[in-house]
């Protein structure tokens, strides 16, 4: 148990950070198990609510991928990927559309909303925030020859109209977005998370970005839990991925935040969203939490 002046300590910490960020934009992934346990979701949402608080102006777009799974096997569809992409023909893209605009959005914006805070929930479809466009899939044919493959209605952030964003924020509500673009034709699209996010914090000139996720963070070694590579200079980000350092499912993470480096992002991390209040140990410590990428 934290005595008093242990608790004091930990404001005046904060505090040096609390006048940084103040009025500073953080674009924030939400997604993993931090969806998923009860406690870890409202330790997110008061994070949240904090950095308003606090005068920063937070920004959470969220993913909802086993929820998507999980509908789809209520109706007995099955649910097929190629190379981590989900096939998503016309009744699929419905389905994420509802799950994630109808359900996931909704329900995280009633918990802001019932914590205090002020929350507008919004999708790439609501004031024409996201342009999308099909996203292929790579793969490899019988031969052995690279592929691309139309797996339906995935896109890619293709344009970002920020208008709509900085209407809300100005009027002091905390944007909660779903990552549902729209095709030239009026077409729903189903993107990534992680992609949207990035492209929201590039349009917005955001100061950080911030992606919640099951994982401490790029190690070293995976054996070795001190390895932890707390910064990360973009500049390293090619050479560990072929030393395999960076592998799997963090090299998309890891592009995301190049690319929003590439657009005048100041700061992006990769943090454990497992741990609770993890973005305020980022955001407000000394020694935060995760990997930090960031320029030279």
């Amino acid at each position: 148990m934290s005595t008093p002046i242990e608790k004091a300590a930990i404001l005046v910490e904060a505090l040096p950070y609390i006048k940084k960020f103040q009025g500073k934009t953080i674009v924030i992934k939400y997604g993993g198990h931090a969806m998923i346990d009860c406690e870890l979701k409202k330790a997110v949402m008061q994070d949240i609510m904090l950095m308003k608080y606090v005068g920063m102006n937070p920004i959470l777009v969220h993913g909802g991928g086993p929820e998507i799974t999980g509908m789809m096997k209520r109706l007995n569809m099955k649910a097929e990927f190629v190379n981590g992409l989900r096939v998503t023909d016309k009744e699929t893209a419905e389905i994420v559309e509802m799950v994630l605009v109808g359900k996931l959005n909704k329900e995280i914006v009633s918990m802001i909303n019932q914590l205090g805070g002020r929350a507008v929930g919004l999708s790439g479809k609501d004031g024409s925030l996201i342009r999308a466009v099909k996203k292929l899939a790579g793969g490899k044919d019988e031969h052995g020859e690279d592929v691309l493959y139309d797996i339906g209605f995935v896109g890619e952030v293709e344009q970002v109209n920020p208008e709509l964003l900085h209407t809300v924020m100005e009027k002091g509500y905390i944007p909660v977005i779903a990552p549902i673009g729209v095709g030239a034709d009026g077409e729903t699209y189903n993107i990534n998370a992680d992609f949207v996010a990035s492209s929201l914090a590039g349009a917005l000139q955001a100061d950080k970005l911030v992606l919640l996720t099951d994982v401490e963070g790029i190690f070293r070694d995976m054996k070795d839990s001190s390895s932890l590579i707390s910064s990360l200079v973009r500049s390293r980000v090619e050479d560990y991925i072929h030393q395999g350092i960076i592998s799997g499912g963090m090299i998309p993470k890891v592009q995301c935040c190049v690319e929003a480096l590439d657009q005048g992002v100041n700061k992006t991390h990769i943090i454990d969203g497992r741990i609770p209040h993890a973005i305020l140990l980022e955001i407000f410590t000394d020694q935060g939490v995760g990997t930090m990428v960031v320029n030279e």
